[in-house]
């Protein structure tokens, strides 16, 4: 690779391809043994018709045939270590690339990315590696001995060597052909690929919708529309592949006729030996035979190249992970200054002025219209769309000079949409990892509240419950989302809508757990409109109007007459829990 191409190569995705093309070198070792080893063949030829046959010697056919059934044992078991090389060394550029693909996949996700392309990543990796195991690359490697089974051909005569170059360059144009024809069909498949990919998930996680209402008629002509582009655009890559692929081979089955003609006519001129003619022709085919391999793997060949471009252009386009220094355990503050919340892949701001603080032992609701920005805002609190102005710190530390997995530990988050990973109920409430502590698992669902609910679970905490969670109910998923936001006690728990889906003892168990984190110490910031949980709040920030309208303790801001509030869908939310309190005789 140049060191053009190098620049705009992702860094660690260039380190991995580069471990991969140092590992090959041993691949083109095995494939240079290989094609002196298919020169045994036509020696074999030679010698037969030249020697054997004239000189009627048994013992001499039988040492050549012993010598050529050990050539060819040798070519058999090298090719069967060249192929198995290339399949680890596919393996190996897996290996050194699957966690930053993975990363990938959260971080496109969580910029608003379609499905489609939230999971293109892994599709490249795995359209790479099927390249790097098919009979493509090893072709390639065989290119360069093109030129030696061609000097051969014509150190036997000069005629051979002519006529097996000038097939060489028509194959050689051929390919040229073929790869300028491909190139916008491939891309086209590739893009129907990913857009049929995306139609099919939101079909499986809109299923009981679509049921539900009729609509899988409706849904199965769009699915018609999308399959039937990807199906034109795979057929005509194929189409163009397949022919150029298919000329390619029956003109090297004529050039080798060629040969045969050639030769016996300059056998006939007594220019030639019988045995020379039939060796040339076999070179000849050997020479031409990796250039047929890659025509009829350039679909192959394309859409890896596509791939590798893709993949690295989607690593550079997000942040690298840097080594930053251990920060203390964060115990004191979240102090919000001047934030703007734009999405990642937007340039419109959602909600801008963001200015507020909050000590251990607070909670917070965050309160405001639909629209108003506050699970945008939540999403930047804790990190997951950066600021698009000002700062965000823990303790006095912006929230990007944590590393990831550390700030994770101290963050808790419950998201509107409650969503598991395919494991027990304890691996998730354990944030699945590898080693669960249990002591800590079900010291989280008693803090949640959710012990005893997890308990009359067939199976308890190590109940499977997969990505769709089909055996809970929805208050059920929201309590043991609960439980895994509180694994560990951290700092700073986020809580959108938690409880949207409780019954009253849910609802009764998430007020203790609010209770209880201000108790030891956490800071909770809570999106809800309930006024019984809004109680349990220190503070109140008013989102309205794409901008914040009031921070201020709870008491502050029900004083507050419902006209000085900034949009009647917030001046009702406060009323409301005016009207809860007067009714409790507060």
């Amino acid at each position: 690779m140049s060191k053009g191409p190098q620049r705009q190569t992702h860094p660690e995705l260039a380190t991995a391809l580069k471990e991969c093309r140092r590992a090959f070198l041993s691949v083109a070792l095995f494939s240079g043994a290989v094609n002196m080893l298919v020169l045994a063949g036509p020696l074999y030829m030679l010698q037969v018709y030249d020697r054997v046959l004239s000189s009627r010697s048994v013992p001499t056919l039988v040492a050549l045939s012993v010598s050529l059934v050990i050539a060819y044992g040798f070519l058999g078991g090298l090719e069967v270590v060249r192929s198995r090389l290339a399949v680890r060394i596919a393996s190996l550029l897996d290996i050194r690339l699957d966690v930053l693909v993975h990363g990938a996949v959260i971080r496109l996700a969580n910029r608003n990315s379609t499905s489609g392309e939230a999971h293109q990543p892994v599709r490249d990796l795995d359209q790479i590696r099927a390249f790097l195991t098919g009979p493509g690359p090893i072709a390639i490697i065989d290119l360069p001995w093109m030129p030696v089974f061609l000097a051969l051909c014509w150190l036997i005569h000069p005629a051979l060597g002519a006529v097996a170059l000038a097939g060489a360059m028509v194959l050689v144009a051929l390919t040229v052909l073929t790869e300028w024809r491909s190139r916008a069909p491939s891309l086209a498949m590739t893009q129907s690929v990913g857009a049929r990919a995306a139609a099919s998930e939101l079909t499986r996680r809109n299923s009981e919708s679509i049921a539900g209402m009729g609509m899988a008629q409706s849904l199965a002509s769009r699915w018609q529309q999308v399959n039937d582009r990807y199906l034109a655009a795979a057929a005509l890559a194929s189409d163009v592949t397949g022919s150029y692929g298919s000329i390619a081979r029956a003109l090297r089955m004529l050039l080798q006729s060629a040969m045969l003609g050639m030769g016996a006519f300059l056998v006939i001129q007594q220019e030639l030996s019988a045995g020379a003619m039939f060796a040339a022709s076999v070179m000849m085919g050997r020479a031409l035979a990796p250039i047929d391999v890659v025509i009829g793997n350039w679909r192959a060949f394309a859409a890896a190249r596509q791939s590798l471009a893709r993949l690295s252009a989607t690593l550079r386009q997000l942040p690298s992970r840097r080594v930053r220094t251990d920060l203390p355990e964060p115990a004191g503050s979240l102090d919000v200054e001047q934030v703007a919340v734009a999405a990642p892949n937007g340039s419109s701001i959602i909600v801008a002025n963001v200015d507020f603080q909050l000590v251990a032992g607070e909670a917070a609701a965050v309160v405001g219209p639909s629209g108003a920005g506050k699970t945008s805002l939540v999403r930047t609190l804790i990190g997951i769309w950066p600021p698009a102005r000002g700062a965000i710190r823990l303790d006095g530390a912006a929230i990007d000079q944590w590393d990831e997995q550390a700030l994770g530990r101290h963050v808790g988050y419950v998201a509107q949409n409650v969503e598991f990973f395919d494991g027990t109920i304890a691996e998730n409430i354990a944030r699945m990892s590898m080693a669960p502590d249990s002591e800590a698992v079900v010291a989280a669902g008693r803090a949640a509240g959710a012990h005893d609910m997890i308990l009359r679970v067939p199976g308890g905490y190590d109940a499977r419950i997969g990505d769709a969670a089909n055996v809970l109910s929805a208050g059920q998923r929201q309590r043991i989302a609960l439980a895994r936001a509180l694994y560990h006690d951290p700092f700073l728990i986020v809580l959108d809508e938690p409880n949207a889906n409780l019954d009253s003892a849910g609802e009764a168990a998430l007020h203790n757990v609010v209770d209880e984190l201000k108790a030891r110490g956490a800071i909770v910031v809570i999106i809800s409109h309930r006024p019984a949980v809004l109680e349990r709040c220190d503070k109140i920030l008013v989102l309205g109007n794409g901008a914040q309208q009031a921070f201020s303790a709870r008491d502050t801001i029900l004083r507050k007459p419902s006209g000085r509030l900034p949009r009647p869908a917030v001046a009702g939310n406060v009323a409301l829990l005016r009207e809860t309190r007067e009714d409790v005789g507060q």
